[in-house]
């Protein structure tokens, strides 16, 4: 993708989420007259290892470009899922669907429409690995001391991690077949597109999303006085706190775009990592960072919460398309979590 402006060039507005684990009793209840199995350890595809790659393409520290067009914000719905049958338990970064027969983890996964069983990632490492901020994305008069921005975890492992920014759409679908089929994935959330519904989100972090901070009100950062990105971003850590009972240390600033006051305001309220992104999902394509259009380990993938009000597509079509150009390519999603 060639460079342009800072952040990632994109055909629709940033709308910026831990595992989802179905409990195993249930998963066999619904699928026993399927597949004639309940739960017992099967062994698991898992991706395989390949040589990390890192080529570098534009930095987004701001030099006050206008910001992207926006869209007027939609309204999610209220409610939960339908049918809840994971247990919501807190992610550890063990898959449980690991422990289930390949043919149940068949069976899910063609309830859900996808052509392929999702693979599954390999356990986590003991030691988180040290991410520093990807060279072109620096600020001025920056150092090692602020958070790092990166759009790559480094890892040798065929994993990638899936993000959904903003939260517009509160799908109860998207909970129910994240917590089927046990994909994780992190939420970056705007408060003025949650606040109508904190309980949905709630819920999605009952069943194992993180849920880290994207402002406020998802404006252009380097456009903003220091106060008041201040208050973009340190009240919404405060906001989620008093929400979801846990201060965020993940920050995605609105569009890629930030200066050197965004990652200092950030370290000030607690951000430990500035995660963007190497590649963003829609319903219908892929827009990618790196010119080879391709998937690379530990690549970060942006998506939104966003259903067909703004899209030609569901939550679950996003989903659906998603997981085809990952497992296609023998990839499997990991927990950012895990390893940030």
């Amino acid at each position: 993708m060639k460079r342009s402006e800072p952040g990632m060039p994109r055909s629709g507005r940033d709308r910026g989420s831990g595992a989802h684990r179905p409990a195993c009793a249930v998963l066999a209840a619904l699928l026993v007259a399927a597949v004639g199995s309940g739960c017992v350890s099967g062994a698991g595809e898992q991706a395989g290892d390949t040589e990390h790659r890192d080529r570098p393409l534009a930095g987004n520290p701001g030099a006050n470009p206008e910001p992207n067009p926006g869209s007027n914000p939609a309204a999610g719905h209220p409610g939960g899922p339908g049918q809840r049958p994971g247990q919501g338990r807190a992610p550890d970064g063990s898959h449980e669907n690991a422990q289930l027969a390949p043919a149940v983890r068949a069976a899910l996964a063609k309830k859900w429409g996808l052509e392929k069983t999702p693979l599954i990632a390999p356990p986590p490492p003991a030691v988180k690995p040290r991410i520093t901020t990807r060279e072109g994305f620096e600020v001025k008069g920056g150092d090692d001391s602020l958070p790092p921005v990166f759009t790559t975890v480094p890892t040798k492992d065929r994993i990638v991690f899936l993000t959904m920014d903003d939260g517009s759409e509160k799908d109860p679908e998207l909970l129910q077949m994240m917590d089927e089929l046990d994909i994780p994935y992190s939420a970056f959330l705007s408060d003025y597109e949650v606040s109508d519904n904190y309980g949905y989100f709630g819920e999605a972090q009952r069943l194992g999303v993180s849920i880290n901070n994207h402002t406020l009100n998802h404006p252009y950062l380097p456009g903003l006085p220091y106060d008041e990105q201040e208050r973009e971003i340190c009240h919404q850590q405060e906001i989620i706190e008093k929400q979801f009972g846990k201060r965020p240390v993940l920050f995605r600033p609105p569009y890629g775009n930030y200066n050197g006051d965004t990652l200092r305001i950030a370290q000030s309220c607690g951000i430990k990592a500035v995660p963007l992104w190497n590649a963003e999902a829609f319903p219908d394509h892929m827009e990618w960072r790196e010119d080879d259009q391709d998937l690379h380990p530990g690549d970060i993938i942006l998506t939104h919460f966003r259903g067909r009000g703004e899209w030609d597509g569901s939550m679950a079509d996003l989903v659906r398309a998603v997981m085809k150009t990952v497992t296609d390519r023998g990839y499997a999603v990991a927990r950012l979590e895990d390893y940030v």
